[in-house]
């Protein structure tokens, strides 16, 4: 596929909401790949997976750290337009005027995604048809926090995620960033209050969010982290449980090799995610006896349900897909690379030992089980989990296991990549191709 397709122009917020479904008759997945435009696989990815989880015991590395090692910025503390990567045309190119050549001059660019529950910040510079992070920044903003119930942004929750992208703007001055896109999700597309906050973001840190369609993420989820699917000719799903909302993604079977961007067959995205089922359900109320452990297992079981019925025209639509051989499953979200750390035993949250895991599905399993029935101080205790994910981890879970009785692959991949990742490369491709563009009418008119 060669992503040069301009940002959703569905941007609406509150009842005007993007589609949540739908059979993909898209021409940016109808075409191959381009040779200029495929993505080398990098070497955590797809191989690593196979090493022994021995080896991925080994160091530790902070959730919000960047992705890759960092390389010093020469170009840190620079200012000017093209430097500030804020404000921009909602097609991802900072003002500063049409290419310049950003993906062979070393300049930067940034993807920005404002979820439900966090606000993640990802700068990159390419590097061969890959690119090399030089700075990331991932905060707990709780921007959904009682949106299932109120049906609007708080105060506080938007003050939150006010600070945290405050900074992102500080980053983005300081780097020498020239393009630049900035996504709000399914919190966004919910809340009556939604385009209010929007244009807040946009006057207080200049940063002009998009509001991306339900399609929109689910596109730009596997465009980020195809490339860790696990090798096979079956048909295969990936998905990304957010904070708000659950994206699944069908895609086409073969390219066993992984070197194009598979074909959307079939999407869905229902209205679970950690906070919104967590608020919907309810919270565990923390008591230790018996009592309170049953109360546990029947909201597990509730949570479960809700899920399961929002998979089920899906579910329908897909037939028997998922009882054909060699079927690949792929998941992008904080509930599985957290359950991925917890398999491995890890003492710390360790980017490069979860990134392109593969696991059982069984593992998994038992472990969504054992943490559903725990206490909040339980869980708390558990390293890579915290007091940030001590409550929400158990609604990921339950969305974890009806993907899985709708999906009923052996293994499943984990990622921890998506949306930034594939805004990212999005972005370069289209700077390949306009520089591509460029370069032909050129010579085209050196030739007259």
């Amino acid at each position: 596929m060669a992503d040069t397709v301009p940002p959703d122009d569905d941007r609406r917020a509150g009842k005007q909401r993007g589609h949540t479904s739908g059979t993909v008759a898209d021409p940016r997945y109808a075409r191959s790949f381009q040779p200029d435009e495929r993505t080398e696989r990098p070497t955590q990815g797809r191989a690593a997976s196979r090493r022994t989880r021995s080896d991925r015991q080994n160091g530790t590395q902070d959730r919000n750290a960047a992705p890759s090692p960092a390389r010093p910025d020469a170009n840190a503390g620079g200012s000017g337009a093209r430097s500030q990567g804020l404000a921009h045309d909602g097609k991802g190119r900072a003002d500063g005027g049409p290419g310049r050549g950003a993906a062979f001059r070393g300049e930067a660019y940034a993807a920005l995604d404002l979820g439900t529950n966090n606000c993640r910040l990802l700068i990159a510079r390419p590097s061969g048809r890959d690119f090399t992070v030089i700075d990331a920044f991932s905060r707990v903003v709780k921007l959904g926090d009682g949106l299932a119930t109120s049906g609007r942004l708080s105060d506080a929750a938007m003050d939150r995620a006010v600070s945290a992208l405050s900074i992102c703007a500080d980053k983005l001055r300081r780097r020498n960033v020239r393009l630049a896109r900035s996504v709000a999700t399914e919190a966004c597309r919910r809340a009556e209050n939604g385009a209010e906050f929007i244009e807040r973001v946009r006057r207080e840190t200049g940063i002009a969010l998009d509001i991306i369609s339900a399609e929109e993420e689910a596109r730009l989820a596997v465009l980020g982290c195809h490339i860790l699917l696990e090798a096979g000719e079956g048909p295969a799903m990936i998905f990304d449980i957010g904070g708000g909302s659950t994206e699944l993604v069908l895609l086409e079977p073969g390219d066993a090799e992984g070197r194009h961007v598979p074909r959307i067959l079939d999407w869905q995205s229902v209205p679970w995610g950690v906070v919104s089922l967590t608020d919907t359900v309810g919270h565990d109320d923390g008591r230790e006896c018996a009592a309170g452990r049953a109360s546990r297992i029947d909201r597990y079981a509730r949570m479960r349900e809700l899920v399961r019925e929002s998979f089920a025209d899906f579910a329908a639509r897909i037939g028997d897909a998922p009882h054909t051989c060699d079927i690949r499953l792929l998941g992008t979200s904080g509930t599985v690379t957290t359950l991925a750390s917890i398999h491995l035993d890890l003492p710390h949250y360790d980017r490069k030992a979860v990134d392109g895991l593969i696991v059982s599905s069984d593992d998994m399993r038992a472990i969504s089980t054992r943490l559903s029935a725990m206490s909040p101080a339980q869980r708390c205790a558990l390293p890579c989990i915290g007091s940030d994910r001590a409550d929400l981890v158990v609604a990921g879970c339950a969305i974890l296991e009806t993907i899985l009785d709708l999906w009923p692959a052996a293994r499943l991949g984990v990622a921890d990549r998506g949306i930034r990742e594939g805004i990212l490369r999005s972005m370069m491709a289209a700077d390949r191709q306009g520089e591509r563009a460029l370069r032909k009418l050129r010579g085209g008119r050196s030739g007259e």
